[in-house]
Order: C-alpha cells, then structure tokens, then sequence
C-alpha cells in the first residue's frame, strides 16, 4: 500500500477484518440528545474485547506482517493491547514500549494480553525512540499506532459502520491524538454519497494536531491530562497531511468539559469510556452552536479508564451538580452535639455518607470540628441543609471542593 489511503484500503480492510473485530452498536441518546440540542448517536467502540477502536487497525497491520516474526509498538495503552491481543491471536510475539506514567490498568491489562511490556520516556513520542531502537537491536517489526497507511485504514471501518447505520449523519466526531482514527475516518466520510462533515477533538493539554493545522505557535498547558489516549505531542506526518487535504477541523475541550462528560455517559448511558472517549461529548456540551440541530455521529473511542481516576471524576461530577456537599460544622465538645446535627440534616431530608471528627482542629480546647460529606439534590438543597444548621445556633459553611 502507498502512502495514500484511499476508500478501497478501507472496504478491503473491512473484509479483512470480518469475523475478528465486533461490529459495535450505533445507537441514539434520546436523553443526551435533548440536553445537547442535537440527534446524537454514540458508536460503542468500548465495547470492543480490548476496549477500544484501536484492534482494527492493529489487526489490518499485523495481517501483513510475516509468519513468525517478532513486533514491537510504543503506546499508552489502547493500541498496546490491541497489537497485543490480535499479535498472540496470530501467533506473533509483541512487545510493546509504554510512558512511565501509564495507568496500571493499562499496563496490566497488556501484559495479559500477551505482550512482553517496557516502561519508557514521558510520552508516547519518548517511547517512539526506545520501540524503533528494539526494533533495529532484535529485528522486530515496528507497528506504529496512527502514522501508517493500514493501521489507518483499519481505523476508518469504524466510519463505514456508522454511515451504513445511519447514512444521514450531518457530523462525525472523533478524538484526536497521533490522527489514525481521524484519518481513516475523514476517508470514509469523504467518499460517502451524503455530505457528512468529520470534526475531530483534542484536550486543550494536547493540542499539537489543532495547533499545526492551523498553523499557529503551540498552545498546550502544562500538566497530565484525564484524555491520556490522546495526549500526544507530535502528530503524524501522514495523518496530518490527510486531515489537512480533508480540511478537518479540530475543537479544543477542556479538562472540566471532558470529565462532566465521562459523568455524563456513566449515569445517563450506563456506560464507561476513558476521557478520550469522553471528548466528543465534550466538544458538543462547549460548542453547542456548532451542532444544533444537527444529525451527529460521535465515536466513544475507549473505555479503559483507571478504577481510582473513574471513582475521582463521578465524585467531582456529583460536586459539581451540588449532589455531594461537604460542610464544615464547629461544636461544643458536649454529649448529644452530634446527635444533633445527624438529626438536622436528616430533617432536611439529606443523607450523610462520610463524617470526620476532629477533636485537635478546633479553634477552642471545648469544641470539635465536624467534616461532613452529604448527599442532596442540588445546590439549593445543600443550602438549606447549612441554613437548617444555623437556625440551631451551629457555626457551619459550605467547603469547596
């Protein structure tokens, strides 16, 4: 194959991939849909065995790569266990060079798989360097995850599911990391009969495909970012060439955008996506302008989230609804003061899930701070509760988060 990807690599791809990779389901969010304004339909790439889209083009790679020969990768997590999986499927040896600051989970999970794993370098462009020296020392074949032609063609089956569901669709959008999935599906899209427009999305952490294709100086922040499946520094020659000749435009969420979302599909969908996978509903909760009304397509890339970062994001998004407050209560160090405010809150109708007593940490040697972490409805709820609190003489305030 050329460097170009053309539709014919993608439906060839297709064929090749029947019978090994799940044709996951395309369907419609009547909820989100009315919170986001649109007809939004949500293709369930983390449902696939690996959790992510990321098998397909691994899968297409490694049906050329010759009997017997050893692989070698560099990933965060998503395409790891992709070569991983469909390398031990086929009978390839794999291993696959990781950042240092990938989630365990990840790490674990590829090692299960099958993958004989090496911690490297910052990112995935740092491990780059350390997968292409193992490939030259012990004569492996490099797979490299979005900056090739089959891999991206692979990737872009995903579109062609999604336009055979719903050929309609106005909008696709898909996460942006190195670019393959993006690629293969502006490809896809492009080829098709109606006029469906491809908008990819990148973390404002991560901005570098956003950034070069509008040719502007880099704007990335400092700091991780929650979307580590596509915090990539350096985005592909290839993919980069053929987003610009699909004149693909890129949104840039923010970290907040990006967990409310998660949240968002957890709760209302019953579903777990990573924040890469979360990021196309993050674009549409920040530019709700740009898909009003529109039929759209948004790919959930992954769902390989860590346990503790997932536990972390549904706390700071019940926070954020005012569904979780924290407050602050100081006490006369007396008998029956607890049992007091514990029968305030539960007048006003409120839960409490989590007390911390702090006899050292008052402000006087007879009173006691009380740290409260309660359930409520909203922000007025939670209001109520601290003005229930007052009412009976209590020093008590609402805390942060």
């Amino acid at each position: 194959m050329s460097n170009d990807v053309t539709i014919e690599d993608i439906t060839n791809a297709q064929a090749r991939l029947a019978g090994s990779m799940q044709r996951t389901a395309f369907a419609r969010s009547y909820t989100l849909s009315s919170i986001v304004g649109t007809e939004l339909w949500l293709k369930f790439e983390n449902h696939q065995y690996t959790g992510s889209f990321k098998g397909r083009g691994a899968r297409n790679r490694l049906l050329d790569v010759a009997p017997g020969c050893g692989v070698i990768a560099m990933s965060a997590g998503n395409h790891a266990q992709g070569v991983a999986h469909h390398g031990t499927l086929l009978g390839l040896d794999t291993t696959i060079v990781m950042p240092e600051n990938t989630p365990f989970v990840k790490v674990l999970r590829t090692q299960d798989l099958g993958a004989t794993v090496e911690l490297y370098g910052a990112d995935v462009i740092e491990s780059a360097v350390r997968a292409r020296e193992l490939a030259e020392e012990q004569n492996l074949e490099f797979i490299h995850p979005f900056d090739d032609p089959t891999v991206i063609a692979g990737q872009g089956t995903v579109a062609l599911e999604m336009l055979e569901d719903q050929p309609d669709l106005d909008i696709i959008l898909v996460a942006v990391g190195g670019g393959g999935l993006a690629s293969g599906v502006a490809v896809a899209a492009a080829a098709h009969d109606s006029n469906v427009e491809v908008i990819g999305v990148q973390s404002e952490r991560f901005p570098s495909m956003a950034d070069l294709l509008e040719a502007r100086p880099p704007t990335a922040l400092s700091g991780s970012t929650i979307a580590d499946g596509i915090a990539v520094s350096e985005p592909g020659e290839l993919t980069a060439k053929i987003l610009g000749d699909h004149d693909v435009e890129i949104l840039v969420v923010t970290e907040r955008a990006i967990e409310r979302a998660i949240a968002m599909l957890l709760e209302i969908e019953k579903t777990v996506v990573e924040g890469a996978g979360a990021a196309g509903l993050a674009a549409m909760i920040e530019y709700p302008d740009v898909f009003a009304g529109k039929k759209v397509g948004v790919v959930l890339c992954g769902g390989n989230i860590d346990p503790r970062t997932l536990a972390q994001v549904t706390l700071r998004g019940l926070a954020a609804q005012g569904r979780l407050s924290r407050i602050r209560v100081e006490l006369d160090d007396t008998p029956g003061r607890l049992s007091l405010v514990s029968d305030i809150i539960a007048k006003a109708s409120a839960n409490v899930v989590q007390v911390d007593h702090d006899g050292l940490g008052s402000t006087g040697a007879r009173s006691t701070i009380l740290e409260l972490r309660i359930d409520t409805l909203d922000d007025d709820h939670a209001h109520r509760v601290l003005e229930a609190l007052t009412n009976a003489g209590l020093r008590a305030e609402i805390l942060p988060w």
